[in-house]
């Protein structure tokens, strides 16, 4: 330690510098927040209410544990009901994505009957849905 002229050791700590660093980082947010949300009012454009036709609406095809098959949680009587479904939106949209959630449960031919129905109607944008593992 450092002794003063009258022989005594500085006993204070000088916070002199730790304030100035404090107060220039209250500046530089204050300035960094308020850069942020300053701008010219505009007049936005509302956008339509149609649906756009850019990115294209996913179809999940469902199994559930008693194998009963649902296309966008609505019931299909079979596969023959489901390839007419999806023939249908084919005609609207040939490259739409699937995506196929097989219950644990359910047997594995179901699952693979559906995705060979995929694969007759050339359907390649195909997933299948899992959970993480724990």
């Amino acid at each position: 330690m450092k002794a003063n002229d009258e022989g005594k050791p500085y006993d204070d700590i000088n916070i002199t510098p730790m304030l100035d660093l404090a107060y220039v980082l209250v500046i530089i947010f204050i300035i960094m927040t308020t850069a942020s949300v300053q701008g010219i009012k505009v007049n936005l454009p509302h956008a339509s209410s149609a649906p756009s036709l850019a990115k294209p609406k996913t179809v999940a095809i469902s199994i559930n544990n008693e194998g009963k098959i649902f296309i966008d949680a609505i019931p299909v009587t079979g596969l023959d009901d489901l390839k007419a479904r999806l023939t249908q939106r084919k005609g609207v949209d040939p490259n739409f994505p699937v995506v196929v959630k097989g219950d644990a449960e359910v047997q594995y031919k179901s699952v693979m009957d559906v995705l060979a129905l995929l694969g007759e109607m050339n359907l390649s944008q195909v997933g299948l849905a899992t959970q993480r593992a724990h």
